[in-house]
């Protein structure tokens, strides 16, 4: 088994937190999101994972120096080889999957870096694949599947007149990957766009064409990380996961001066409260500093300064520094706010 990141979106919705960091490493609870993602399957597929492929942007588009060693080194911790490819330029999502087509082989996952969940991943070896869908209740923005009996009979990019509320989340499971490279070389040789792109949704809609029988895959909780809110209230969510899971997220040398933590909370290493009430649902990470404060449901990353703050619902990039009367705000990082 495969797994394969596409990742190489540059999250202009999560601005200004992305300009400086691509929205797949923007950290949760102390992990980047994607290293969350290709956790949690491999944890639920039941199939030892042979190799993560990961389809990164260029330089240009913030992607740091350094994104390829730290990716390498995700996938080995799970015991698979890590590869990395660059999509130099956005043509959709079936382009994306395709710049990894040397690891598109065998039965693969194929799960896009923007989104975490909670899935039963239990695969029929009678389908061809399956791909993961959700109710939603504006299915316009999504991809979305039709339904028969329990097989998809349709794939239908963005409708724009209601023919489905299932959306398809960007997590797809196929038992020949061959198969799914040679349609996205038909697309492509044939420049067979939707919307000006080449869609894994016209792909799929080929395959099942030619036989291929789809079926979905059930998500209880589907957690998005595109804009600030949904990405504080994922922060939120993975929190009460860990809790219910019986992990301590808080550092033990974290220094505690007439200050209080409320669980759940991610605290990171070298993090020193005072006068400080923090937490339920709060993330600081590592070297960061939280003075005459209270601060519940946000996500801070590290080396940040706080003080004087009241804060909810905040969303605080690495290296900041704030001091004000705000309470859901959301600074980049370096930004200084005193």
């Amino acid at each position: 088994m495969k797994i394969i990141v596409p990742m190489a979106g540059i999250g202009s919705r999560l601005r200004p937190h992305t300009l400086t960091t691509p929205k797949p490493l923007t950290v949760i609870a102390g992990k980047p999101i994607v290293q969350r993602l290709v956790e949690d399957i491999t944890s639920v597929v039941n199939q030892p994972i042979e190799e993560i492929a990961f389809i990164i942007g260029p330089a240009a588009k913030g992607f740091p120096a350094d994104t390829e060693d730290k990716l390498i080194k995700i996938a080995e911790n799970l015991g698979a080889k890590g590869s990395v490819y660059v999509q130099e330029e956005a043509l959709g999502t079936a382009h994306a999957i395709y710049c990894a087509k040397e690891s598109l082989n065998g039965s693969c996952v194929v799960a896009f870096a923007d989104t975490l969940f909670k899935a039963d991943f239990t695969l029929d070896a009678n389908a061809d694949g399956a791909i993961w869908v959700k109710q939603v209740e504006d299915p316009s923005a999504f991809g979305v599947v039709k339904l028969k009996d329990g097989i998809i009979t349709d794939f239908v990019e963005k409708p724009k007149e209601f023919v489905s509320d299932l959306a398809i989340i960007g997590i797809y499971y196929f038992k020949d990957g061959d198969k799914v490279r040679e349609e996205i070389k038909y697309l492509l040789d044939n420049d067979i766009r939707e919307n000006g792109e080449y869609q894994l949704t016209n792909v799929l809609e080929s395959l099942k064409q030619q036989g291929a029988k789809f079926i979905p895959g059930k998500v209880s909780t589907w957690m998005d990380c595109g804009k600030k809110d949904p990405t504080v209230d994922t922060n939120k969510l993975v929190l009460g996961f860990e809790q219910a899971d019986g992990n301590n997220l808080v550092s033990d040398d974290v220094v505690l001066e007439n200050a209080e933590i409320i669980q759940p909370c991610y605290i990171g290493k070298n993090v020193v409260l005072k006068n400080a009430k923090i937490g339920p649902y709060v993330s600081i990470g590592e070297n960061s500093v939280v003075e005459n404060s209270t601060i519940v449901n946000s996500l801070i990353q590290t080396n940040v300064q706080i003080s004087n703050a009241n804060l909810d619902n905040a969303m605080i990039g690495n290296h900041a520094k704030y001091n004000a009367n705000y309470t859901s705000v959301s600074i980049g990082d370096y930004t200084e706010l005193t």
